[in-house]
């Protein structure tokens, strides 16, 4: 279905307002069919994010800069987000020993188990998502999106 029909929209949209109108509505249908995945695990899409960058240390602290230079959210509130994980027992957090003002942020095993359980869950809900994409499709949708954050 069209973009024009799924927002019933009643007036022809020029080329630009209809393509940033159509990555967004695709955004939040990916964000909201993503999320149906994640909702059973009791996690946000940015817990996940935060476990999947501190996994990605491996095995080395995060600090809170780090994880928000790396969140796809960036407008999260990082503090809140690893608060929510240490009290799920996800995450951890524990002060430098060579520098007493930073705090390095790590995943726990139980982190590590979730996201191992995840893994081919969320991998199959991304092809599942991009079913009717072929490779090339895939390679060109990819490129054009780099290309737009290039500007």
């Amino acid at each position: 279905m069209n973009i024009e029909s799924e927002i019933k929209s009643t007036i022809a949209l020029d080329i630009n307002t209809k393509t940033v109108i159509n990555i967004l509505f695709t955004s939040k249908y990916i964000e909201e069919s993503f999320l149906s995945v994640l909702k059973p695990f009791d996690l946000s899409s940015q817990q996940y994010n935060v476990l999947r960058i501190l996994r990605g240390q491996k095995g080395k602290p995060a600090n809170l800069c780090t994880l928000q230079e790396r969140m796809i959210d960036k407008s999260s509130n990082t503090t809140r987000l690893v608060d929510k994980l240490i009290q799920k027992k996800l995450a951890s957090r524990q002060i430098c020993e060579a520098n007493r003002r930073k705090v390095e942020i790590f995943i726990t095993e139980k982190g590590l188990e979730l996201l191992n359980k995840l893994d081919p869950i969320t991998k199959q809900k991304n092809k599942e998502i991009l079913n009717h994409l072929n490779q090339n499709e895939l390679e060109v949708l990819n490129s054009s999106l780099d290309t737009i954050r290039t500007i």
